[in-house]
């Protein structure tokens, strides 16, 4: 899949940056100790994030990736179901989005939500181009 084609056809909001470099994409994996899943790794393959007018991230940069993934396994304010996710963007409320973690590793193209206030989690879609397609349109509430 072309990524910045298919979410220029969605919206032409989308903003993209460079590709993300190997040693960020690597900076993910050796800090989280997980491999990306294949969708999200061709993404960054072709821009560093994907961001809408007003400051909207669709999907984080890879040093945001890192920088809130750390951040919610060890605040101390989130509950141990954070550690079981891969957070890549966020709700713009609290709520984050990201891929299930069974033992280190991503076993579904599934992307859940977690949600802040009650700390529980569900899917919402079942895999990143129908979430970004769903967050982008617009059908994707949360």
């Amino acid at each position: 899949m072309k990524w910045r084609n298919y979410l220029g056809s969605l919206s032409e909001e989308c903003q993209f940056k460079a590709p993300a470099t190997e040693s960020e994409i690597s900076t993910i994996k050796e800090t989280l100790k997980l491999e990306l899943p294949g969708k999200l790794a061709q993404l960054y393959n072709e821009t560093n994030g994907v961001f809408g007018n007003y400051g909207i991230s669709y999907i984080w940069s890879t040093e945001q990736v890192v920088r809130e993934n750390i951040f919610c396994r060890t605040g101390l304010e989130f509950s141990e179901n954070m550690n079981s996710l891969l957070f890549f963007s966020d709700a713009g409320n609290g709520d984050l989005f990201g891929y299930s973690l069974v033992k280190g590793r991503i076993q579904s193209e599934n992307i859940y939500i977690w949600n802040h206030e009650d700390r529980n989690r569900r899917v919402v879609s079942t895999s990143l181009d129908k979430f970004i397609e769903g967050w982008i349109t617009g059908e994707l509430n949360v």
